[in-house]
């Protein structure tokens, strides 16, 4: 008996280091199977066809095996949407719904039977939303839907909502430059109907904010002016900075950094960076959008973080502050003279945006910042919640749009 309490202590311990080796060997197997199907997804990102499946996945069609053809079937009005293609200048064909205002309508003596006879009166009678979406999914999605029943009867304005190349039943495959060719020739249709360029608000979701500002940017260079452009980051939807941006800080599940792993590897960012091929970089088409624009944006968003929507409107604001002239640190310490001049620079220019920027709280909805110059007036919106997906459908949000556009 002494000997075999003289050996448990010795015989425990062992045991406890063997659990504990296996547990480390387990948890090492997983984290190097962890590693290689990261390495895997990294590499993937090289090329550009698995990039554009990413950042577009229209191959995503939700619902499955949707009727476009009849927009009824997910709960819209009896013949209130044309279901129709557009012919883009390469020749790709372009899905598309044009749904009535509601007040228009309703004031017909009858459900239409021709429902193309009707674009043209209905556009000359109201305003029209030219609403680009986010990636994955359909026209015909449950959540997109609902905005344009939202849009069509709260605010009472048409809304001409496409699927990009790639999606649904468009034919082609989804590029940079492909999408907004296809929203250009969106803009297109609704002037050779008979709409007015300053009425047609542009509001892009998501992906659709890249999109947006793309179109927005090309209208700027032809001296066009549309009534304002709407960058929701999602349905509270986020206006992203450009792709790379949004790999940068984008989680996976809302939790799982996806690019955070690789810049432990020196260099490894800068590679995906150069050959990333889909950018949609909004900030670079900043200095060309001459319309107003609003930006909104949901501080509990898990997909995109807000900050996203604070860059873009700091780019906007930027060429109305003094210079920052920040100095190469490299190895050397800065002088007294030296951390005086910056720290000069930055009150020099918290002191301008405080006299440029007009800020409003809105109690338990969020804030307002807004500036206005040159004749363009820059509005942010941050909603204390709404995610992803819903803030087109906040109505605070669609009540504060409506007001800054006019669309009454």
């Amino acid at each position: 008996m002494l000997r075999l309490a003289r050996t448990c202590p010795i015989f425990l311990t062992m045991t406890v280091l063997d659990i504990l080796e296996k547990g480390f060997i387990r948890f090492r197997s997983w984290v190097s199977v962890f590693a290689v199907l990261y390495a895997g997804l990294i590499a993937l990102l090289s090329f550009p066809y698995f990039q554009g499946h990413l950042v577009y996945l229209n191959a995503v069609k939700l619902p499955f095996f949707a009727d476009l053809t009849t927009p009824e079937k997910y709960g819209l009005s009896p013949n209130r949407t044309l279901n129709f293609h557009l012919t883009t200048p390469d020749n790709e064909s372009i899905g598309a719904w044009f749904v009535l205002n509601d007040q228009y309508y309703q004031s017909l003596p009858s459900i239409p039977s021709d429902l193309q006879a009707y674009v043209k009166p209905a556009l000359k009678d109201r305003p029209t939303v030219l609403f680009f979406h986010g990636n994955a999914a359909t026209r015909a999605f449950k959540v997109r839907v609902a905005i344009y029943k939202a849009l069509t009867s709260r605010w009472n304005v048409n809304v001409l909502a496409i699927d990009y190349r790639g999606f649904a039943d468009s034919t082609g495959s989804p590029s940079e430059e492909g999408l907004t060719r296809d929203a250009l020739t969106a803009w297109d249709w609704l002037l050779s109907n008979g709409a007015k360029a300053n009425d047609i608000l542009i509001m892009g979701h998501s992906l659709g904010t890249g999109v947006s500002s793309q179109l927005g940017a090309l209208l700027g260079n032809e001296g066009t002016k549309p009534r304002g452009i709407v960058l929701l980051s999602a349905s509270n939807n986020i206006p992203f900075s450009s792709i790379r941006e949004v790999l940068d800080s984008y989680h996976l599940f809302g939790m799982v950094p996806l690019m955070k792993p690789l810049a432990l590897l020196p260099g490894a960012t800068q590679l995906v960076s150069w050959v990333l091929v889909h950018k949609f970089d909004s900030v670079r088409a900043v200095p060309n959008i001459t319309a107003s624009v609003l930006i909104a944006h949901a501080e509990d968003d898990w997909d995109i973080p807000a900050s996203h929507s604070d860059v873009l409107f700091q780019a906007y604001l930027e060429p109305h502050l003094p210079e920052l002239a920040v100095p190469d640190f490299g190895p050397k310490v800065l002088s007294d003279e030296e951390w005086a001049k910056l720290t000069a620079q930055q009150v020099a220019r918290k002191e301008k945006r405080a006299t440029l920027v007009d800020h409003t709280d809105i109690h338990n909805f969020g804030y307002v910042d807004e500036f206005e110059a040159g004749g363009q007036t820059v509005t942010l919106v941050k909603t204390h919640a709404g995610g992803h997906d819903y803030l087109p459908l906040q109505e605070g949000l669609q009540d504060i749009i409506k007001k800054k556009f006019s669309v009454f």
